[in-house]
């Protein structure tokens, strides 16, 4: 999906830059290869939190008071999801992708920017269902900390609740979403067996490394807030941490045609975004 550029002007393009900078050298949270009409958005999302008038003032007390950098970062990272969102996706998964999956005596998942964690979630009720569950490993990896505690939490406002059950039903769901939550005082708390085989852990596509190998990585709509590079740099860790034979799902505007290591993969239900590891990484361009 394109986004239609922020024009920036000199001085704005500069004060950018040198934040992003700061932000790295000071943090090491490395932003610099993120979508550029992307990060002039979150960057002047973070001054208006932080109540600043310019962005040279946010990257002032970025150096000077580290209690801003979890404000920052909140800003600048997106936490927009729902569970079982496009459905098609988890049903493809479903029919399609778990069946391979359970010839394997024991699998690992990797949900790579898992936000507040509904898409964590919905994969856990979607295991649970099809007899997975209990031989599965997860892990839930996001750079923003504070998403990361909220997914943990697995609490979402009860507004959210008709949306999500309606994406379960059409995502082929085997009963209730309300047999998997417990719902008080506005809120809905998802059952903490849900959680129970997930490792929740900070990481960062832009700086870090492969840290298991996985059977299947679903990382949805992520990329598209990168630059070319940065996609081809994530893209080229999926296909390192993917064990042959594993599956890797995107964002419904989002494909590998365009990356350096698409012949590491091959299209399994590509409509459904969703692609299989083939070949040997000595194989790879990359």
């Amino acid at each position: 999906m394109s986004v239609e550029p922020i024009p920036l002007r000199p001085a704005d393009s500069i004060e950018l830059d040198l934040f992003l900078e700061a932000l790295n050298r000071r943090y090491h949270y490395d932003f610099r290869s993120y979508s550029r009409s992307s990060l002039a958005r979150r960057a002047d999302l973070a001054r208006e939190r932080l109540d600043c008038a310019t962005l040279s003032e946010v990257q002032g007390r970025l150096l000077h008071d580290p209690s801003v950098l979890p404000d920052i970062i909140d800003a600048m990272t997106v936490q927009v999801s729902e569970l079982f969102r496009d459905p098609d996706y988890y049903l493809a998964l479903r029919r399609e992708v778990l069946p391979h999956l359970s010839t394997f005596p024991s699998l690992k998942v990797w949900v790579a920017g898992c936000a507040d964690g509904e898409e964590l979630y919905s994969l856990a009720i979607l295991f649970q269902e099809e007899g997975l569950f209990d031989r599965t490993l997860f892990y839930a990896t996001e750079i923003n900390r504070r998403a990361l505690n909220r997914a943990e939490a697995g609490v979402y406002d009860i507004a959210r609740l008709p949306v999500f059950s309606q994406n379960y039903q059409r995502s082929g769901g085997r009963g209730s979403l309300s047999d998997y939550y417990t719902a008080a005082y506005g809120r809905a708390a998802f059952d903490r067996r849900l959680r129970s085989r997930t490792v929740f852990t900070e990481h960062n596509l832009a700086t870090d490394q492969v840290f298991s190998e996985v059977h299947l990585i679903s990382c949805r709509n992520v990329l598209i807030y990168f630059d070319n590079t940065l996609q081809d740099r994530a893209v080229g860790l999926f296909a390192e941490a993917l064990a042959r034979g594993g599956f890797l799902g995107l964002g419904s505007h989002e494909t590998l045609r365009f990356s350096t290591h698409a012949t590491a993969f091959a299209a399994f239900a590509e409509p459904d975004r969703i692609w299989r590891r083939t070949a040997a990484l000595g194989t790879d361009n990359a």
